[in-house]
């Protein structure tokens, strides 16, 4: 049984900035490609913008850089389309969502961040590992929460219709959002405390009060947010989507591959053309196929359309 899929993160992007990636080729090491994406039935992947400020090169430039290799990426590819409300998967095409995963490059500039909307940017986290001007990170080192720039940033976001993701973010940072936002937040590529007890996973709490608002959490295939010993099989993936699905109900729960952001995939799903094995797994744990569908590409599709012209 086929099944389409919307994933929530990937880091192409820098991949495509940093060492000449192509979508429509795979090098060493890369896993999103054209052929791998069609295979597993990807119709819409995010593609997120991540700047490494170890890089001489500046955050800001480096997002730009990136921002610049989306849109070329459409002109050098036809089957790959901007998401719009009115995109359906059977149309053969592959829609991309922009987002940008660190804050760094926007300092606390409200004029940057109404710039990258203009350039396509559709959701934003305000950190990766490391605390910045804008809040505390989850594996940072304060653990504090949102700034008083990132709240008016947030504010921003919310009325230009960005939408914000939690992922990396503090425990207090999405207690501060869940505080202030109007609109509904997600997490792009996240997975559960109660089951792998990491910072980077989310605590049932917050899973219960994110889908009550009508956002999503992605489940990201990384390993050592997956298991404990940090060698994760499909298995460890299901396990996570069904905690989520518990706490928050069937339309809670997405996939958010975190693809071309790691080295160590799980043995069994090791790019997007092996994800039909893990719809597979989730029918063989008694989901049905409207269920499966809803995992894999409807609640994603359904809550970022709202952030969609």
């Amino acid at each position: 049984m086929k099944f389409y899929t919307a994933d929530a993160h990937c880091d192409f992007l820098f991949g495509a900035m940093e060492y000449g990636w192509d979508i429509g080729t795979q090098r060493r090491d890369q896993t999103i490609t054209e052929e791998n994406l069609k295979k597993g039935g990807t119709a819409i992947q995010f593609l997120a913008a991540w700047s490494d400020t170890k890089l001489r090169v500046p955050p800001l430039e480096q997002v730009m850089i990136m921002i610049d290799r989306y849109h070329t990426l459409h002109q050098k590819h036809p089957s790959f389309v901007p998401f719009t409300k009115a995109f359906t998967p059977d149309s053969g095409k592959i829609a991309t969502v922009l987002t940008v995963e660190g804050a760094e490059g926007l300092g606390a500039s409200p004029s940057i961040l109404r710039d990258w909307y203009r350039l396509g940017v559709r959701a934003m986290t305000f950190t990766w590992n490391s605390d910045n001007e804008l809040a505390g990170a989850a594996e940072g080192k304060r653990k504090r929460g949102l700034s008083e720039a990132g709240r008016e940033i947030l504010k921003e976001m919310n009325r230009l219709g960005i939408a914000f993701d939690v992922s990396h973010l503090s425990d207090a940072g999405i207690e501060d959002a869940l505080s202030i936002s109007t609109q509904p937040i997600f997490a792009s590529h996240s997975n559960c405390r109660a089951i792998r007890n990491a910072p980077r996973c989310l605590e049932d709490d917050y899973i219960r009060e994110i889908a009550k608002r009508g956002g999503v959490i992605g489940i990201n295939f990384y390993g050592p947010q997956l298991c404990e010993s940090g060698y994760a099989m499909i298995s460890d993936i299901v396990k996570h989507i069904c905690r989520v699905v518990t706490l928050g109900g069937i339309g809670a729960v997405c996939i958010g591959s975190d693809f071309d952001g790691m080295q160590r995939y799980p043995k069994d799903l090791r790019n997007p053309s092996d994800l039909p094995a893990l719809y597979d797994a989730l029918l063989r744990e008694g989901f049905t196929p409207e269920q499966v569908d809803r995992i894999a590409y409807r609640n994603l599709r359904d809550y970022i359309v709202q952030f969609t012209d």
